[in-house]
């Protein structure tokens, strides 16, 4: 049995590395980029250890990691807040069907689709920081690539039906003013 802190940097042979940002006595949570956060055995031996994490001393310092944890990396990963989709959706299916019966239709779950529409708004968040950031660009050229992804959320928000919750949709140009 393996013991890692919380804040350990892991890596598992599919999953790649990953951060622990919980563990209980059966299992790790673990945060790894491009993912959701997975729970994996404690007894799983797949499982290497790339950076020890800091050891709390209270109950307190454990609580307050597992929340700095948690904002690093959703700050700082393309990763956004976990979205969900609306109950009424949930093991439905997406079906493409072409108007030539000669050709193949094609049909994903709707859940795949939802989780690449909100892998693309993540994306454009992180497209949107770096952007705000940047040092090169002049203060303009700032202000029309911003002008860009606003529109290019409008574009997504005829993909807000599939949301849960109405604080999670996408807001363009109009629904900001």
């Amino acid at each position: 049995m393996k013991n890692y802190n919380i804040g350990s940097i892991v890596k598992h042979p599919t999953l790649g590395t990953g951060a622990i940002v919980d563990c209980s006595d059966s299992s790790y949570r673990i945060f790894f980029n491009e993912l959701e956060i997975t729970d994996i055995s404690i007894d799983f031996k797949g499982l290497q250890l790339v950076n020890s994490g800091p050891t709390p001393k209270l109950d307190d310092e454990i609580d307050t990691l597992k929340d700095a944890i948690k904002e690093v990396l959703l700050e700082w990963s393309d990763i956004g807040p976990k979205m969900e989709l609306g109950a009424k959706w949930e093991r439905g299916t997406l079906q493409f069907n072409p108007l030539d019966s000669s050709v193949q239709g094609h049909e994903i779950p709707i859940k795949t689709f939802f989780h690449k529409i909100v892998m693309a708004r993540d994306r454009m968040r992180v497209l949107e920081q770096n952007i705000n950031s940047n040092t090169t660009l002049s203060d303009e050229e700032k202000v029309n690539l911003q002008q860009y992804i606003t529109k290019i959320y409008g574009s997504f928000t005829s993909f807000n039906f599939l949301f849960k919750n109405k604080t999670d949709y996408f807001v363009g140009e109009s629904s900001k003013k």
